[in-house]
């Protein structure tokens, strides 16, 4: 798909990746572009790990599901590394 770009977010549970995925998602929209925001998370519970995820393009997005191999990881807190080393490519 042309320009399309995946972001995977690590953080815990009240860190706010979450929130800034949709934020981010919200700012997209809001320039004309198509865009999906969504988390990915456990029993919800303060300090769990969870993952979030964006994908924003300038075309309709077709693909539903999770982002193996996205262009861009955040990591918002340092102590999930090591998980996020071994759940990527890199």
């Amino acid at each position: 798909m042309d320009n399309l770009v995946e972001i995977r977010w690590h953080g815990r549970g009240g860190q706010g990746a979450k929130t800034a995925s949709l934020l981010l998602a919200d700012a997209a929209f809001n320039t004309g572009k198509y865009i999906q925001g969504f988390p990915e998370y456990g029993p919800e519970r303060m300090g769990a790990p969870i993952t979030a995820y964006n994908r924003i393009s300038d075309n309709p997005i077709t693909i539903h599901s999770n982002i193996y191999e996205p262009d861009y990881v955040v990591v918002v807190d340092d102590t999930l590394l090591e998980s996020v080393r071994s759940y990527s490519r890199t």
